[in-house]
């Protein structure tokens, strides 16, 4: 799949993807409420034998409009694209989103975007959509648009969970601040997952039997901060079980930034400079400050074994966690 950035160039789009279904949407999280949109898009795109398109936008809007505040992403845009390839889609289409674009009229963004550089045949959204200067673009717009411009428009209706609750981005964001990556996995339809660089730390864990894979996490991201069952993948594709702390290290130092640090069960090797990923599957307890370094490996090794345990013969829990490999 390709991943197209719209640029001052206004490079056009390869006429393959032309008069393709695209999907719009921020589409953060590609959680159970995205992929009842993107779904209907891939559903449509598959009956019409035309290309599967999603328009998505970068950096989150929240992030241009408050940058003392950036929004906790939970899908940064490698991981999205990665998400929406596995689910089918031929393209990506990432937007530049500034306070410039912003400001263009509804009526602009129609004619530039979806009619001459993407030429859509139908466009797929939520049915809360908005977009324009000052939220102009509703659906009622977006439907009159399309009739009087010659493209199709679905709007999907909010997806609702097993208790008739909407599903969100902001209410997955607010289980993982309370570190339960297992009810937020229900509404993701996979396992919360972040992805980054593994870097050298102290490499404290090594003298206490305990080697672990460092990566920084960006500061907005605000899971709470404990002790996690989890799944690493490595560059190369190779999964392996283990056990991660994300926090600030209490025990060992008192000032630390805060740090995701993975042990990985029945592995040793050098990882560092890798991209690789880790899926949280439970969360086993909050960080704790224990009374030295004796404590604290009895108290690891413990956490070893629950984590053994719990991630024990468990699968995916649907088609998208599959795409991500966990």
């Amino acid at each position: 799949m390709t991943v197209f950035h719209r640029n001052e160039a206004k490079e056009p789009l390869p006429q393959r993807l032309k008069g393709g279904v695209l999907a719009i949407g921020n589409f953060d999280g590609v959680h159970r409420g995205h992929q009842s949109v993107l779904n209907r898009a891939l559903e449509i795109a598959g009956d019409r034998k035309l290309p599967a398109l999603v328009l998505t936008f970068e950096p989150h809007p929240r992030t241009v409009f408050k940058p003392e505040t950036p929004v906790f992403r939970l899908t940064p845009a490698p991981l999205k694209a990665r998400l929406l390839e596995g689910m089918g889609f031929h393209s990506v289409i990432e937007y530049p989103f500034t306070r410039e674009f912003s400001q263009r009229s509804a009526d602009e963004f129609v004619s530039s975007v979806l009619m001459d550089w993407i030429g859509a045949s139908e466009v797929v959204t939520g049915f809360d959509f908005h977009f324009g200067r000052n939220r102009e673009g509703g659906p009622a717009f977006l439907m009159e648009a399309g009739s009087r411009n010659g493209f199709g428009v679905t709007l999907v209706d909010a997806f609702r969970d097993e208790n008739a609750e909407v599903i969100s981005s902001s209410r997955i964001r607010s289980l993982l601040t309370e570190g339960a990556v297992a009810e937020a996995a229900g509404l993701f339809g996979y396992r919360y997952t972040v992805e980054a660089e593994v870097i050298k730390g102290r490499q404290l864990g090594r003298t206490l039997g305990y080697p672990t894979a460092n990566m920084s996490l960006p500061p907005e991201v605000t899971l709470r901060p404990g002790i996690y069952a989890v799944r690493f993948r490595r560059a190369c594709g190779t999964i392996h079980d283990g056990v991660a702390s994300f926090g600030y290290r209490p025990t060992v130092t008192e000032d630390g930034a805060a740090l995701l640090e993975t042990f990985l069960f029945d592995y040793s090797g050098d990882l560092y400079g890798q991209i690789c990923a880790v899926s949280f599957f439970g969360h086993l307890r909050d960080e704790l400050k224990f009374d030295g370094l004796d404590a604290l490996v009895v108290q690891m090794k413990k956490d070893e074994a629950e984590a053994r345990a719990l991630l024990a013969g468990v699968r995916p829990i649907g088609a998208v966690d599959a795409t991500i490999a966990f």
